[in-house]
């Protein structure tokens, strides 16, 4: 997809480790694919405002990033639920779909590759129910 993920986390190279070799391989049956950095003062978890100060540990947050270093979409979520990496996958290929129409198509919510897409601007204001339903495009 040309994309690069990283991981971040308070733990150190260490712990990820284990947690590859000890856990994650035994889920999967592989290594983690992408590197997993090791913040342990939390500066990176600070700058992203997911550090929590008190726990001293970061939330679990997810940053999708265009090439101009933009945030273009953030998802933060406590411990008790997991992240769904298809939606990752599906957001950032709507996303790339976006810039690569330089914003003359938008994708609406549940959009996939191939699926219809919308033209904005004032004609769709107040119309998109005429263009797009949902339940027929996911």
């Amino acid at each position: 997809m040309g994309v690069e993920v990283i991981s971040v986390s308070v733990d150190s190279q260490f712990v990820h480790k284990m947690w590859n070799d000890h856990e994650l391989s035994k889920m999967v049956n592989k290594d983690i694919p992408f590197p997993m950095v090791a913040d342990g003062a939390g500066n990176v978890g600070k700058v992203y405002g997911v550090y929590d100060e008190d726990a001293g540990v970061e939330l679990r947050g997810r940053f999708i990033i265009d090439p101009d270093g933009v945030i273009q979409a953030m998802e933060v979520l406590t411990p008790p639920v997991g992240r769904n990496i298809e939606e990752t996958i599906r957001q950032t290929q709507a996303f790339q779909h976006v810039r690569a129409t330089k914003g003359s198509e938008a994708c609406p919510s549940g959009w996939k590759p191939g699926k219809k897409t919308l033209k904005p601007g004032p004609a769709l204001v107040g119309n998109v129910w005429k263009e797009w339903t949902p339940n027929n495009d996911l």
